[in-house]
């Protein structure tokens, strides 16, 4: 029982975190700290319920979270539960391995469809784009930069957007998509978005999604406006914001995520937090973390 305490206090505390991440500026003066206890908040939050759910089940082996599991799954093969193993506790116990197996399964699954359709994507750009520079330009008059994710990621542009843009202008936002690409920005979002997808009416899912998205943009404008300027990035994303294009399924574009409060955010930055604050957070936050990934393996 003390197990499961444990682990229902951390998930009060990683909703406090969420609400705290939701009302704070955080975001906008550090991004990439946001993202980090975004991630943080987040494995907290699951393994606090599969560990609440299977140390209410399975607290009377006094092994640990996983240790349990194991001895749980041997002993119901075998069809000999131990006595502590009531008919309450065998539920939660079942409710949490079916969560868990839920969970994988929905990261899965939507992992496989995003790289199939990426990889169409690609397939298809093969035939229609051509090389310039480090980007594919597709001859489309609409305005469009986006960066498809993958093994091998690659930077798109239109030949709408060479229209579109200055040379610095087109310098800086073709910075913000490599930016993605080598920060693997995908798999930052990947968890988020799975989760999303297998609960589309859960406001907590769909915020979180938000945020994350949101906060990605944020790193790659920080990264090109260090090489190219805050102002020329601006301008890009306003001319960006007039042309009104959209990315397909499954890329990360410079302009499809709160454009305005990123434009305002260049021109007026935010000062940056106390470098000692934010180490604060973070090790309180990896500390909240440590507690229930911790009694996964400890017995209690």
């Amino acid at each position: 029982m003390i197990e499961a305490l444990h682990h229902a206090a951390a998930l009060v505390l990683a909703g406090v975190c969420v609400l705290v991440l939701g009302h704070t500026g955080l975001f906008l003066r550090a991004p990439r700290t946001a993202v980090l206890l975004w991630q943080v908040t987040g494995l907290t939050a699951v393994l606090a319920v599969l560990g609440l759910l299977l140390g209410i089940g399975l607290g009377g082996y006094h092994l640990g979270v996983l240790p349990s599991v194991a001895a749980f799954c041997s002993d119901l093969f075998t069809g000999h539960l131990p006595a502590h193993v009531t008919p309450p506790r065998l539920l939660a116990a079942c409710a949490g391995v079916a969560l868990a197996l839920w969970l994988l399964g929905a990261q899965l699954h939507w992992s496989v469809r995003t790289a199939r359709s990426r990889k169409r994507h690609r397939e298809l750009l093969r035939l229609v784009a051509r090389t310039e520079g480090t980007a594919l330009v597709l001859d489309h008059p609409a305005a469009a930069a986006y960066c498809l994710p993958g093994p091998k990621s690659r930077v798109v542009i239109s030949a709408g957007t060479l229209r579109l843009l200055t040379p610095a202008q087109l310098a800086a936002v073709l910075s913000h998509e490599h930016a993605h690409a080598r920060a693997r920005h995908h798999l930052v979002l990947a968890p988020f978005t799975a989760l999303h997808r297998a609960l589309p009416e859960n406001q907590l899912a769909r915020r979180a999604l938000a945020a994350v998205e949101l906060l990605i943009e944020l790193c790659a404008d920080d990264h090109a406006a260090r090489r190219h300027g805050r102002e020329t990035l601006a301008d890009a994303l306003e001319r960006f914001a007039a042309a009104g294009p959209r990315a397909p399924a499954g890329t990360l574009a410079a302009a499809d995520s709160h454009v305005r409060l990123r434009i305002d955010r260049l021109r007026q930055p935010p000062a940056s937090p106390r470098l000692l604050l934010r180490a604060v957070v973070l090790v309180v936050s990896l500390t909240a973390l440590a507690t229930p990934a911790s009694l996964f393996a400890l017995p209690v």
